[in-house]
């Protein structure tokens, strides 16, 4: 059994908040199970890191918890997020921008270094 968790949010649209909850929720679900949790934004989804936008969306109209909420936990429990490197500068970003939550920038190369290793599952959004 894989002993890690990459979940890539790739095509996840902040603009759409329903697309939000499971992906956090599943990195808390599996934090929580004591896997290795890696959590990769990157295209679209690349803008969740930058300080300010998770905390203004939510998944459901009316609720109480903001999509920051769910990242919160999420880390709390022990999953890791990454912004990728190309979201710097394509949503003018610095490593400043990026939400405490935020373990690093990485590159392609440590994604697929991740996901090449055989104790690891892969989840994209």
């Amino acid at each position: 059994m894989a002993d890690k968790l990459v979940i890539m949010l790739v095509n996840t649209d902040p603009k759409n908040g329903e697309e939000l909850g499971a992906p956090f929720f599943q990195a808390t679900v599996a934090a929580a199970m004591d896997f290795e949790v890696h959590v990769v934004c990157t295209a679209t989804a690349g803008r969740l890191m930058k300080k300010g936008v998770a905390e203004g969306l939510v998944v459901k109209e009316g609720s109480p918890k903001s999509v920051y909420d769910f990242i919160k936990d999420a880390h709390e429990a022990g999953a890791k997020f990454y912004c990728c490197s190309p979201n710097l500068e394509l949503f003018d970003m610095t490593k400043d921008d990026l939400i405490p939550e935020c373990e690093g920038i990485v590159g392609g190369a440590w994604v697929i270094e991740q996901i090449m290793e055989d104790d690891c599952k892969v989840l994209s959004y």
